[in-house]
């Protein structure tokens, strides 16, 4: 089964905007570069930044509970750790998110823009170390079967943007839903070679129209109409690493 990397996407802050590379250097046993590097805490989380561990994504400000966090369009600068984000009816805002300042500030900005939803106070976190923000403890890289999304839209007669699914990597050419047959196999693209950890289980998070901020399909309920189950997309794991990149292969070994 042989498809193509049609996208690669990173989310330096979780919960915010999708940020499309042309292609990435992937580690043994670590995440996306720059994915999920930063949360924004919606009230006392409990992480400890000595002890880093995983916390539940409803602490955090993202889509499964703040919908309106997809109006805010974000930027992020690598190089200079700069975050640069904009709203409706705020004025935009650039921070370097590697200095207390910084992170202050992009925390008081964005308690303004979101105040009707949030429950504060809002603190902005660093991912201390090889740690960072994943929804699932082991979910270091993530990939959605671009098929397998056009399949949703033939059922329920309506567009589905595949960045609902906030994924790392986006493949074409497999047959829709034949990711689901490929846990622990080995996948191989550019120089990389990654082995499925599992299914991705899905949440409330892509009900959201990642442009409009607005609840607008079920999609959990949909997949269980649909199918049967609530999965879309595969974790991976990094086994050996190397360069990927947008037009590279996409294969399974036999």
């Amino acid at each position: 089964m042989s498809g193509v990397v049609e996208m690669l996407t990173r989310h330096p802050v979780k919960g915010f905007t999708p940020e499309q590379v042309q292609s990435v250097t992937l580690a043994p046993g670590s995440g996306f570069p720059w994915d999920r590097s930063f949360a924004v805490e919606d009230g006392p989380s409990g992480f400890d930044p000595n002890a880093p561990g995983h916390v539940s994504k409803q602490k955090f400000t993202v889509l499964a509970k703040i919908p309106a966090v997809a109006r805010v369009r974000t930027r992020f600068d690598d190089a200079s750790q700069t975050f640069h984000a904009e709203a409706p009816d705020a004025a935009p805002i650039a921070a370097r998110l590697d200095t207390n300042e910084g992170r202050d500030a992009f925390a008081a900005w964005l308690t303004d823009v979101l105040r009707d939803d949030i429950r504060g106070p809002l603190r902005v976190l660093p991912a201390p170390g090889g740690h960072r923000f994943f929804d699932h403890p082991q979910g270091l890289v993530s990939l959605i079967n671009l098929a397998s999304v056009r399949d949703i839209e033939r059922r329920i007669g309506r567009h589905v943007d595949p960045l609902r699914f906030r994924a790392n990597i986006y493949v074409s050419g497999w047959p829709a839903w034949s990711e689901l047959e490929t846990e622990n196999r080995t996948l191989t693209s550019g120089d990389t070679r990654m082995r499925v950890f599992k299914p991705i289980t899905r949440c409330a998070a892509t009900h959201v129209d990642p442009d409009t901020g607005a609840r607008d399909i079920e999609m959990v309920e949909t997949l269980h109409r649909e199918y049967g189950h609530l999965l879309c997309g595969l974790y991976l794991h990094v086994e050996q690493g190397g360069e990927l990149k947008v037009g590279d292969a996409a294969a399974f070994a036999s």
